[in-house]
């Protein structure tokens, strides 16, 4: 009976119990014209026979043999099938919070483990067990360097990746936390230095930039580095792409750096889950948010791991926390982890430049073709490139979608003033041929209506 509905006469009880003689006393305080007096619109019950029928025709129609150049944020990797094999079992699945280190070895381990292969990558003295995504990384990130710099503006760039900025924004609007935009290079796509330098001033807590940025422009951190901290700023740098750091030097000239994970053997799965990170020279690991796991001895000598720093208040005493993220991404930081440890140093760098190999061929076989030219030429790409064309890219993008393929994003939501722009990505899943076949589709006159 533990899971099954009540009975009417048990029902009735309850309500007894309690000195009510019917349900609909309970919603009382709801106004009428709120509540629902009619029985939920859903279809029949239907046989398991008939479910898996539904469910098959329904799969059907997902596009799984269409070649995909889309990026931004959200990127195609292969995952070995090792990861879902391990996650699955139930140690991984359904634990919970390692609050009793004497029975969660296991997942402190895994979770250390992973800090400790993401402080290697990105340059950082320290990283902590993961946060919800890259936006809220970021947006923490800023909350922390305002924390330990005391003050209260944060300058960043509009190559930083917009829903990123659009989550900070979110974060900023009831704190009154002003945050202030600087542009970018026309001709490189990265930062403009000499704006930064004129934007940053002695109230601004942190500057934050993105490498490589939207755009997939590799920025040049350590210019930006030395202009920030003459002014006493502290500079936090977004990474959307984590492959990226397979072949592109990391930011250690940061003070904080903010990454998305999901690249290391996450599922784009529609949108999600995620897994942010948050890494930062050691001087500041007392102000960073969420959870840290730190090795230790047990009583007999043995090494074991424990979750430290981060007292019980920062979880359920709102006034005392440095952030409200008092939780960690444990199973996807999981998948990250064993995706990591499968490839190793030397694979990383192998999928790397595989990646860049792909986007440099994808960037030279797509330009030149009807007009396309590429933009921002003179900066270093990782595997995302800027490709605009006399075309619309609505039109291109439904000629291309004839062909079944689905070509870059328009850049004109967010950045009006590249016209008919578009970013494309091109990873290690995409083929040599799809790549032709895309550069055929925009090198053919669109048909006149």
């Amino acid at each position: 009976m533990r899971y099954l509905p009540k009975s009417p006469a048990e029902r009735q009880q309850m309500l007894a119990e309690i000195g009510a003689s019917a349900i609909d006393e309970l919603f009382a305080m709801i106004p009428a014209e709120y509540r629902l007096d009619r029985d939920l619109a859903v279809p029949r019950a239907h046989a398991e026979s008939e479910i898996i029928d539904y469910f098959k025709a329904a799969g059907a129609k997902n596009a799984t043999d269409y070649a995909s150049f889309l990026g931004a944020g959200a990127y195609r990797h292969y995952r070995p099938v090792i990861i879902d094999s391990l996650i699955q079992r139930g140690e991984f699945l359904t634990s919970y919070t390692p609050y009793q280190a004497e029975i969660s070895q296991g997942t402190l381990q895994a979770i250390f483990e992973f800090q400790t292969m993401i402080a290697e990558l990105t340059g950082m003295d320290v990283a902590n067990a993961s946060m919800y995504d890259g936006s809220t990384g970021a947006a923490e990130a800023v909350r922390m360097a305002m924390r330990i710099t005391r003050r209260e503006k944060t300058v960043v760039a509009s190559t930083v990746h917009p829903e990123y900025r659009e989550v900070m924004a979110t974060y900023s609007k009831h704190q009154g936390l002003p945050i202030s935009a600087v542009g970018y290079d026309r001709a490189t796509g990265r930062v403009d230095l000499a704006a930064l330098d004129a934007a940053i001033t002695d109230e601004t807590a942190a500057v934050l930039v993105q490498s490589p940025n939207f755009f997939g422009v590799i920025e040049d951190i350590p210019a930006i580095a030395a202009i920030t901290h003459a002014k006493g700023a502290l500079l936090i740098v977004s990474i959307a792409e984590a492959v990226s750091l397979g072949v592109v030097r990391p930011p250690v000239e940061a003070d904080i750096v903010s990454m998305e994970a999901q690249s290391f053997g996450v599922a784009l799965s529609y949108g999600g889950p995620f897994c942010g990170v948050l890494a930062c020279k050691e001087e500041y690991v007392r102000q960073m948010p969420g959870r840290l796991v730190g090795q230790t001895v047990d009583s007999n000598g043995n090494r074991g791991f424990v979750l430290t720093l981060a007292t019980r208040e920062q979880h359920i005493r709102r006034e005392k926390a440095t952030s409200n993220i008092c939780t960690n991404q444990a199973l996807v930081a999981l998948m990250a982890t064993i995706f990591l440890s499968v490839y190793g140093k030397e694979g990383i760098r192998e999928l790397a430049e595989h990646n860049l190999a792909k986007a440099d061929y994808a960037a030279k076989k797509l330009s030149n073709q009807n007009g396309a030219k590429l933009l921002f030429t003179g900066a270093p790409h990782f595997h995302e490139f800027v490709l605009q064309t006399e075309e619309a890219p609505a039109a291109l993008s439904q000629r291309l979608l004839d062909e079944k393929i689905v070509g870059g994003i328009a850049l004109s939501r967010w950045y009006p003033e590249l016209g008919n722009a578009t970013l494309w990505c091109a990873t290690e899943m995409v083929t040599k041929e799809q790549i032709d076949s895309a550069a055929k589709v925009v090198a053919a006159a669109p048909v006149e209506a």
